[in-house]
């Protein structure tokens, strides 16, 4: 399971940048796919230019601070996340690296075209979840009931889909699970255009910004 996650991660995620190139950075930013107004009305521009800009810029320039000279500078950024997950002297790794690498997948979960999911990912949706608004219905739970910072995840628990929820930078990445999806409900994700309405946030991402099409990649499906 966790070999073809990395095949997601080495495509999707933060590039790895080994020590012998020019750059002095490890890791690098994942470029936005999409404009920065492109999300709006329900994720405004300026929300996602700090969101992005500051908030995960800065877990990623963090990272390469606390990686250089040691050996997860030659590790891949999903190798570094699961690598430190048990280590709990290395916590303060694990915190940057595992929320670099969920915010990277959080803006591949997000699409301004939204739409429907393919047929074939519609079948295994309802066969995990009855229909995709139950499935919905449950992500929503998942990301308000999720006490204080965390995220809300679609994933692919053996051959089953199921909807889990993780606090602060923690990750299903770490488990025998295979992320498919997330939602981030960390207040710097939605505060300035809803202040304290996550459940407005929530509502508007699954009605408009879903990118089904990104699960069915992490999938296999086309």
């Amino acid at each position: 399971m966790l070999t073809q996650s990395r095949e997601v991660a080495t495509e999707a995620q933060v590039a790895a940048r080994r020590a012998q190139t020019d750059s002095p950075d490890f890791f690098a930013l994942l470029p936005l796919p999409y404009a920065e107004n492109a999300l709006a009305p329900v994720i405004s521009a300026n929300t996602l230019r700090i969101h992005y800009g500051k908030h995960y810029k800065g877990y990623v320039d963090k990272l390469n601070k606390l990686v250089d000279r040691t050996g997860y500078a030659d590790l891949t950024l999903e190798e570094v996340v699961t690598t430190t997950a048990l280590e709990a002297e290395q916590s303060e790794i694990f915190n940057n690296a595992a929320q670099a690498w969920n915010h990277a997948f959080y803006w591949r979960s997000l699409s301004p075209n939204g739409g429907l999911p393919s047929a074939a990912l519609r079948a295994r949706i309802d066969s995990s979840f009855g229909d995709v608004q139950t499935l919905k219905q449950e992500l929503g739970a998942a990301a308000l009931t999720q006490f204080g910072s965390g995220w809300a995840w679609l994933v692919l628990d053996g051959s089953k889909l199921r909807v889990v929820k993780t606090g602060n930078a923690q990750t299903p990445l770490t488990t025998q699970m295979k992320p498919l999806l997330t939602i981030d409900v960390w207040e710097h994700a939605y505060y300035l255009d809803f202040q304290n309405r996550r459940a407005d946030y929530v509502s508007g991402v699954l009605d408009k910004l879903i990118n089904w099409q990104f699960v069915s990649e992490n999938l296999g499906e086309q």
